[in-house]
Parts: structure tokens; sequence; C-alpha cells
């Protein structure tokens, strides 16, 4: 079953940030990822106003998802981070077919 992970990322020195984009990039295609909503425009419906970038990463399942996270790959796109940014990550499975 598909799994989704949902990025709320506050981006701080947006410079440093660009290398945190390439290196995660890399990382969700070597794991199946695929980028379903990455930093676009948006419009708060209800609630506080969204001022984070939003990111939505789809995976072929939870599983998948939390090994891209682990992955060394990924930490590497982590410690890129590190100063350019701070985020919520979670990662919630779809709905299966009926």
């Amino acid at each position: 079953m598909a799994a989704y992970l949902i990025a709320r990322v506050h981006v701080t020195n947006p410079e440093a940030y660009e290398g945190y984009k390439k290196l995660a990039a890399e990382a969700i295609a070597k794991y199946d990822g695929r980028y379903l909503a990455r930093g676009g425009r948006m419009v708060t419906l209800e609630g506080d106003e969204e001022t984070a970038r939003v990111v939505i990463v789809a995976f072929p399942s939870l599983e998948q998802a939390k090994k891209f996270y682990d992955s060394p790959e990924y930490q590497e796109a982590k410690a890129a981070r590190e100063g350019a940014a701070t985020g919520h990550f979670v990662v919630v499975e779809g709905v299966a077919p009926e």
C-alpha cells in the first residue's frame, strides 16, 4: 500500500538549503519515491496561515519510506540541512483500493 511522506519545512538559509534539496532528491529517487508536491503555491483554507514549505513524496509502502528516511543517502542530506532549515516530517499510509 502506498505511503506519503509529508514535510513542513522552515527554511532559514535558502542558499545552503539548495544542497539539501539535491541530496534529498537523489535519495528519494533511489528509494522509489516521487514528488507529488514540492514547495509549490498553496492557500490555507482553514486554521492558522501555513507559512512552511510543504513537500509531499509518494513511496510504494510505509516500509520503503522508512528505508529511505533511515538510509545513509538521506542521512547525508539531513546533515546538509543542518543550519539551513528545520522541519516536521510524517509518513502516512494511503487508503487501500476497494
